[in-house]
């Protein structure tokens, strides 16, 4: 059948006019359009998309049967009302639609309901939706869309619920959003959003929930927001919102939650805080700037289920025994404060808390709290799930009555003082998921009964006293994931059949003083990554460990292993990295290693192997492989510069003597030379090291003998990086059984001995996860009169984040960082930063952020390295006040495509310039590029780059491994993609705001890890 000519004529004058509309063929009863007008508004919306990849519009097509003039009533996602025949809601939620909304559905006159959230559209928000008067529901959050919120919005004077939350939307909020008078639910949050929030908001006294959280909102909180008498939930945390929380809103009596967390406010809390809020639920305050203490009224709110004050470190005195009035309360997060508990007094606030029958989690991290645990730890409620008193000043024995909280899922007590045997009470935690328990000072044996502990996926133990065997129990725990037992003092025999089976997905027992073979684990799965390292375990590598199919690293060196290389290993056909340095193995290296297409990494080095070295597989690399110290291997490529193959080996008995003739006497008068030396700067040889943190105090005082034994004199062998003034060497610490690096200055250079002072200022007063440890520094003479300075770290097993972004041998999937890798990654080095510029007594501008200064350790939790150029930030910023000096008289500082564009003019140093370089670093860390890649020349940054694809054809401009993560947008997307998409998007803007030309327009580094914060919650939670 053909469509009538005026009916085609009429469809094609809607669908090119659609926003200014035209004479209607059909109008309903009360004018303002009709059926045709709806017709040609929902042809034009799916014009305008560009993608329906789930079909939610593929039965959106035209009906040419007389009675169909409104079929579409029965379209997907359309709904119509009973007697007009007229769209009443469009509902195409949930489909990851890509493509432009139509400018017109705003043609749609009895529109109630507009729903098309969670779906993947770009473009403006039209403002053509202003003229939907019947308009009750507008909701198109979890989207793209750009631009300002349109001021014609505020025409639709019936709306109740507008949400336009998880998109990209800037400008301010109008000051008419006041004219919506009718509105209960206002959710504007995840956007990008600036300005005050509109005091008129205050006016609408329907509003139920206000939610604006995770924008870049300034000034304080209107005071009229105290008028909303009918308010039960009130989000405004993630802004720049300043000034003191007013106490009006404690007033709104219906109020079920508060969430002002990670904004800029200041103050105490109301005394009488608890007294006027009866009915709130949550109150979560944490991560500002409240000051004072915790109100003992709060102990009134008797509704109250959680509680969060934390990461508000102006926070003092004791946590208040009154919280234990609070029947309902079910999460207590007080962490990262200044809360104090000194004696009896200051404990009884636990002795109250087990009055809360219903407390779940209790997280009291990096507080003041001082001595012995007291027992009623044990008398917590027994549905506590979560109890986390890591990082405070604790000693003594951990009380046996906590075995009573037997439904423990995770219990943190790790960096504290702890001593004794933890054998009285970890085997009554039946459920156990993780245990933190490292860097303390627990002794014993590590109990059997962990092995009952089924449900364990996470134990760390390292930095302790253990010793003994390594319970054989240990392979119950079947849903093992993570195991850390480094740094202590374990033995023991472990069988073959540990690797009979695929064992843990992380196995760190590394830098112990293990001594033979490892325990049966044989019931463990899922091994993926394995760390032997550091220890003293002899015997052969188990053949078996070639049945662990699911292999990626392997780590053994530093040990006594002897025998030959296992063939098996070739069968690992995942293995990325292998490790067998440092041992007394024997023998060829295996063909078959040549085999793994996806090993880039391999260290055989200080072995005693001999043979020919193959050419194949990651041996064509020669920067991809080590093999020194291993006198009698010979052939492989050109570039690894070995002795070719003879046929048949001389011998080398004349050599050698001739040899020992020569070198013997020549040793011996370069020994006396030595010694004279030794007699005549032998004061200067005692003296003593410069401490840095309050943890040096405790590590041994190391000399230049030290350091130089421990990297076998500074080998070349031993060298990882060379930096500006220094250059950093791998080493081993024999008398603390700990693998170091060792950052020696090169003190001949200009600004070398200032950079070490200004390194050992900067980590002196600071200390942060995310901060690369250091342990000790060395300011001595070397060993012929020379000045020597050195810095002690804790050595990163992963390297940089330079070479995984850029490896030198190739992309391989597998050595690539997954997209949760790289969240992480982005959030631990924001952590850092935000700790540095806002949590330290004198913020810290670090001035040379980029990604081989971020280091990696066993985990691939991201340190934040390199202080040689920090410097001091002071209010002032007059060029005449320490550090705060301008460009001009201090130098250029940092590194080339990372360095802020207001410094090249002579800009003052600021924090601005740090968050400048971490968008770049999160840029890179996205795409894949350099930011001096010969791409980017004639005007073309990494930021313009991006900025020229965002946020519609983002996919052309990430990282290829993560590109592969997207590659089925189109045609069908799951949900699960879709969220990355979403997430990659919402970095993207992360970065873009970081990098922005003008400092003052720049996002502050609190605000950034926040942002990245709740992505990575977003992640975690959805994927």
């Amino acid at each position: 059948m053909f469509m009538p000519c005026t009916l085609v004529l009429l469809l094609l004058s809607h669908g090119a006019g659609g926003i200014n509309g035209g004479t209607a063929a059909h109008r309903d009863d009360g004018g303002g359009g009709g059926t045709d007008d709806d017709m040609a508004s929902l042809l034009d919306f799916k014009r305008a998309i560009t993608n329906d990849p789930s079909g939610a519009m593929s039965s959106w097509s035209w009906n040419t049967t007389a009675a169909a003039a409104d079929h579409f009533c029965g379209w997907k996602g359309v709904t119509c009302d009973g007697e007009r025949r007229r769209v009443a809601a469009l509902d195409l939620a949930g489909h990851t639609l890509s493509g432009r909304i139509s400018a017109s559905l705003g043609n749609m006159s009895r529109l109630a309901s507009l729903n098309l959230s969670s779906n993947l559209l770009s473009g403006p928000l039209p403002p053509q939706l202003g003229s939907l008067r019947e308009l009750v529901v507008l909701d198109l959050g979890g989207n793209s869309l750009q631009g300002g919120i349109p001021e014609a919005l505020t025409n639709c004077t019936k709306l109740r619920t507008l949400d336009i939350s998880r998109n990209h939307l800037v400008g301010d909020i109008t000051p008419n959003i006041a004219l919506l008078s009718n509105l209960r639910n206002l959710r504007l949050y995840s956007n990008n959003l600036t300005g005050i929030i509109p005091p008129g908001i205050g006016n609408i006294t329907s509003l139920n929930t206000v939610i604006l959280q995770g924008n870049m909102l300034e000034g304080s909180i209107p005071d009229e927001l105290g008028r909303l008498s009918n308010m039960s939930y009130l989000l405004l945390g993630g802004n720049r919102l300043s000034g003191r929380i007013p106490d009006v809103l404690f007033n709104l009596s219906y109020v079920q939650e508060i969430a002002l967390p990670y904004n800029r406010l200041h103050g105490p809390l109301p005394s009488d805080l608890g007294n006027f809020i009866p009915n709130i639920q949550q109150l979560i305050l944490g991560a500002n700037m409240l000051e004072g203490r915790i109100p003992d009224s709060l102990g009134n709110a008797s509704q109250l289920q959680w509680l969060h004050l934390g990461y508000n470190q102006r926070l003092t005195g004791r946590i208040p025994p009154s919280l234990g009035k609070l029947m309902k309360l079910e999460k207590l997060g007080l962490d990262m404060s200044n809360l104090e508990a000194r004696d009896s007094w200051g404990w009884e606030f636990l002795d109250a808390l087990s009055n809360c029958t219903r407390l779940n989690m209790v997280s009291l991290h990096r507080n003041l709290l001082q001595g012995v645990l007291p027992d009623s730890i044990g008398n917590l409620s027994s549905s506590m799930d979560n109890l986390v008193l890591s990082n405070n000043m604790l000693s003594g024995l951990v009380p046996s009555s906590i075995g009573n909280l037997h439904r423990l899922t995770k219990l943190g007590l790790d960096f504290n003082s702890f001593t004794g045997s933890i054998d009285g009470w970890i085997g009554s935690m039946v459920n156990l998921q993780a245990l933190y328990l490292d860097s303390n000072n627990f002794t014993g044996n590590i109990p059997a009964s962990i092995g009952n502990i089924s449900k364990m996926s996470e134990l760390f133990l390292s930095d302790n006293q253990f010793h003994g065997l390594i319970p054989s129990s240990l392979g119950k725990l079947r849903q093992l994931s993570k195991l850390d037992l480094r740094y202590n003092n374990l033995e023991g025999n472990i069988p073959k059949e540990v690797f009979t089976v695929p064992t843990i997905v992380q196995c760190g027992l590394s830098h112990n003083n293990l001594q033979g073979l490892i325990p049966s684990l044989s019931s463990l799965q899922q091994l993926s990554y394995l760390d032997l390292s550091s220890n003293k375990f002899t015997g052969e590598i188990p053949p078996t460990l070639g049945k662990c199919q699911q292999l990626e690293t392997i780590n053994m060196a530093q040990n006594l292993l002897s025998g030959s290389i296992p063939t098996s290993l070739g069968n690992l056909s995942i293995l990325t990295m292998l490790n067998l340095s440092h041992n007394n193995l024997t023998g060829s290296i295996p063909i078959a290693l040549s085999k793994l297409q996806f090993l880039t990494q391999l260290d055989l080095s200080y072995n005693h192997l001999e043979g020919k070295v193959p050419t194949d597989g990651v041996f064509r690399n020669a920067t991809a492989i080590l093999l020194e110290g291993n006198r009698q291997l010979c052939g492989g490529v050109l570039e690894l510069h070995m002795p070719s193959c003879p046929t048949v080996y001389k011998s080398k008995t004349g050599r050698r003597h001739f040899l020992v003739k020569v070198l013997v006497p020549t040793l011996g008068i370069v020994c006396l030379i030595l010694l004279a030396c030794l007699a005549i700067f032998r004061k200067k040889m005692f003296r003593k090291q410069l401490p840095l943190l309050p943890s040096s105090d405790q590590f041994a005082i190391v000399s230049f003998k030290d350091l130089a034994q421990a990297t076998e004199n500074f080998a070349e062998t031993n060298l990882i990086g060379r930096g500006s003034y220094g250059s950093v060497y791998k080493g081993n610490l024999a008398d603390a059984n700990m693998v170091v690096a060792v950052k020696v200055f090169h003190l001949d250079m200009q600004g070398a001995d200032r950079s070490f002072m200004t390194e050992c200022k900067a980590l002196r007063s600071i200390r942060h996860r995310n901060l690369l440890p250091v342990l000790t520094s060395c300011s001595t003479i070397d060993n012929i009169g020379n000045d020597f300075k050195a810095l002690v770290y804790k050595f990163m097993p992963n390297g940089n984040l330079d070479t995984w972004l850029h490896p030198t041998c190739g992309t391989k999937p597998s050595n690539q960082l997954s997209l949760s890798q790289r969240i992480k990654i982005a959030v631990d080095i924001a952590d850092a930063l935000q700790y540095l510029h806002h949590d330290c007594e004198n913020p810290i501008i670090h001035c040379d952020l980029k990604p081989s200064n971020v280091l990696l350790d066993h985990d691939m939790t991201a340190h934040l390295g390199d202080f040689g150029i920090a410097h001091f930030y002071l209010k002032s910023m007059s060029p005449a006040v320490g550090d705060s000096s301008s460009i001009s008289s201090i130098g250029l500082k940092g590194t080339i495509g990372y360095i802020a564009p207001e410094y090249a003019g002579g800009g003052f140093l600021s924090t601005s310039g740090d968050v400048y370089s971490f968008g770049v670093v999160l840029l890179e860390l996205l795409t894949g590029k350099r930011p001096t890649d010969p791409l980017f020349c004639n005007g073309l940054s990494i930021v313009s780059f991006v900025e020229r694809n965002y946020p519609d054809v983002i996919d052309h401009i990430i990282d290829t491994y993560l590109r592969k993560d997207l590659k089925e947008l189109a045609p069908a997307m799951l949900d699960e993609e879709k969220a990355a998409y979403q997430l990659l998007l919402d970095m993207l803007g992360v970065a873009l705001s970081c990098t922005r030309q003008n400092p003052s327009e720049r996002m502050n580094m609190r605000e950034a890890a926040t942002k990245l914060q709740v992505i990575n919650i977003s992640y975690i939670s959805g994927m």
